[in-house]
């Protein structure tokens, strides 16, 4: 890092001057009022719809902003960048905008849908490769290439142009918004966001509390505030895609110091709960990643009474396919659903027992996996239940014990859990 790298600040004139280049590209995302997070949390909670860009996220500003600034000899040899899906579709749209070509590295975990997009966005002008199994494995491919073919790599977040291209966002809510804006809550991935949002609310909002949110299964910039030093994780849940990197940037490690008030992290099954409450409550479709700073107002409850909240809904890219994971992974954290081994006799009759007398009627069977071994007096099955409401499993597993069911019970034991189901 180079000693101006090191002393970066966005400027408030160069996020200025961004916003006046990504108008070409950007829709001015309203800021909305949700009416069933303010009757739940007893606030003003404000939605800024990044969601409702044309590529369904914010990124189309930073990415923008950069590409749009290269001079005509590094258009024309070409650009590379690095994503797990929003990030690139930015970057495809901008190629096809400014008939630059692209090469686009992404994970081999990036969900089909935004792999879709991204081809559609870029057209001719993109060329997608997949490869590794995190961000930061399609990362380092994508630097190497670039280096070796002579192209500009367009970073997702650790870049000044990019920093200053979602800067824009604050711009635009202190525009909208005519109240004093109490909190701002915003998503971190890398730190791009975070970044230039919070240097302009800063300056022009000293008031507002910036609270920046990371996904409990990769805590990366949370570690890095902890530790005084920007450290890559070992490794890190990679569920919410989005959000999910080893380390943050430099550039934005050092700008989120300043101006971040708290960084909070949110359990992804909390994350799931909020996914279909906003698509069942308001009929808003919302990544993993777009969900996370509304999904952190559960945690942030007492503070919030009486207050004016500014959630940043960064994106809605979300593969279909996806749902059933996240309705499963909203039931365990919820403490609706529950698996066991339970060890049944091998004779006729016992699991209608099981059925009749240790189910409630409220009860159901979602998951059942018998495995008979003819040489034992009891066969091991695999059950997944369903209850109504979370004090049912101590019910549950009182009626089990009773009828002298035996019985191993896995939501907490992670490694097993997740062996088996």
């Amino acid at each position: 890092m180079t000693e101006k790298q090191e002393h970066y600040y966005p400027k408030m004139s160069d996020i200025v001057k961004a916003g006046r280049t990504v108008k070409e590209v950007v829709q001015t995302t309203p800021v909305l009022q949700n009416l069933n997070l303010s009757l739940k949390y007893d606030s003003n909670i404000m939605l800024k719809r990044e969601d409702l860009q044309v590529v369904r996220s914010y990124k189309i500003r930073g990415a923008y902003n950069k590409i749009s600034g290269l001079s005509k000899e590094k258009l024309a040899k070409g650009i590379v960048c690095a994503s797990a899906g929003n990030h690139a579709q930015g970057v495809a749209y901008s190629c096809k905008k400014l008939a630059c070509s692209g090469v686009i590295y992404m994970p081999e975990t990036t969900p089909k849908q935004k792999i879709k997009q991204v081809k559609m966005f870029g057209g001719e002008f993109v060329e997608i490769i997949l490869t590794g199994d995190t961000f930061d494995d399609a990362s380092n491919k994508a630097v190497a290439d670039a280096a070796v073919q002579g192209k500009t790599f367009i970073h997702p977040f650790d870049d000044p142009k990019i920093i200053e291209g979602q800067g824009t966002i604050g711009l635009e809510i202190l525009q909208e918004c005519t109240e004093p804006i109490d909190y701002i809550i915003v998503p971190i991935g890398g730190g791009g966001l975070a970044s230039g949002l919070g240097a302009w609310i800063k300056e022009f909002s000293s008031n507002t509390k910036m609270i920046g949110v990371e996904p409990e299964g990769a805590p990366s910039m949370k570690t890095a505030f902890e530790k005084g030093e920007n450290v890559s994780l070992d490794c890190i849940d990679r569920f919410v895609d989005g959000a999910a990197v080893q380390k943050v940037g430099n550039l934005t490690w050092r700008v989120c110091q300043k101006v971040l008030d708290d960084v909070i992290v949110v359990p992804e099954g909390l994350i799931c709960s909020t996914i279909l409450r906003l698509y069942n409550e308001d009929a808003i479709v919302a990544e993993p990643a777009g969900a996370l700073s509304i999904a952190a107002l559960e945690l942030l409850s007492d503070k919030l009474k009486g207050k004016n909240v500014v959630c940043i809904l960064s994106g809605s890219n979300n593969d279909i396919t996806r749902m059933e994971e996240i309705k499963e992974r909203s039931l365990l954290y919820e403490g609706l659903k529950h698996y066991f081994i339970v060890r049944f006799p091998q004779r006729s009759g016992a699991l209608k027992e099981f059925v009749n007398d240790v189910l409630d009627s409220s009860d159901d069977i979602t998951h059942f996996e018998y495995y008979k071994k003819s040489s034992r007096e009891k066969g091991p099955a695999v059950i997944g239940i369903e209850v109504r409401y979370p004090e049912d499993l101590k019910r549950l597993q009182n009626r089990m014990t009773e009828r002298n069911f035996v019985f191993e019970y896995l939501n907490d034991k992670t490694d097993l859990f997740q062996f088996i189901v």
